[in-house]
């Protein structure tokens, strides 16, 4: 499989559930639905907003100014668990606007006030003053790590994503493309997960994450 999966395809759909936000209209965010973590040291403050831009629209997350402000998000329902047997997949098309001055997170992780650092979730994170992205399992701390082949671009919409077989593989996706695999080792079999995302700076701006959906699956 070099293209992502859809497992889901022409199947029925009481056989797998989904995540799914287009952020298509305001509706499409409150911040009642989410556990928001905010580190706020500049002059102003972290915003989220849904803003037009992309096919349907955008949610725009602007931290505050500070070398070390962050605004990270995490859905209040932890509603996924990779289970043996059971196909999985996360995806994400976001742009960040200054990739080298910034950390990046996004996928499936226990809440957590440091997603950067979380203790259990598979996902996909982007360290400060690195411009690769990598794909992360890791179960009680203990992570297994594979990196994408190509750097992220600051302002340019990029997709990533990752799928689980149900066996013994995690897959890693950019742009629907396969570039990296890993064993599922550390795959975090007894948790409960929520979708998450978030930036944090490196220097001292405004930077910008622009998501423009998120969509998480799993075979029931």
């Amino acid at each position: 499989m070099t293209t992502f999966r859809k497992f889901w395809e022409n199947r029925a759909r009481t056989d797998f559930y989904e995540y799914f936000n287009d952020f298509t209209n305001t509706g499409d965010y409150a911040a009642a639905d989410w556990t928001i973590t905010t580190t706020e040291a500049g002059a102003g403050d972290a915003t989220e907003a849904i803003s037009t831009g992309a096919a349907g629209g955008v949610l725009v997350v602007t931290n505050d100014a500070g070398a070390a402000d962050a605004d990270y998000l995490q859905n209040k329902i932890e509603c996924f668990r990779f289970t043996s047997g059971k196909a999985a997949e996360f995806e994400i098309r976001f742009k960040i606007s200054d990739v080298t001055n910034t950390a990046f997170v996004a996928g499936l992780q226990i809440t957590d006030t440091t997603p950067l650092a979380v203790t259990d979730g598979v996902f996909i994170r982007k360290g400060e003053d690195d411009t690769y992205p990598d794909l992360v399992v890791c179960k009680n701390s203990t992570e297994t790590v594979v990196a994408a082949p190509d750097p992220l671009v600051n302002d340019t919409w990029v997709k990533l994503g990752f799928y689980y077989d149900g066996t013994d593989t995690m897959q890693f996706f950019v742009n629907d493309q396969r570039v990296a695999a890993c064993a599922v080792t550390n795959l975090p079999d007894d948790e409960d997960l929520a979708i998450s995302f978030g930036l944090l700076n490196s220097s001292a701006a405004a930077h910008v994450l622009s998501v423009d959906y998120i969509r998480a699956i799993s075979e029931r």
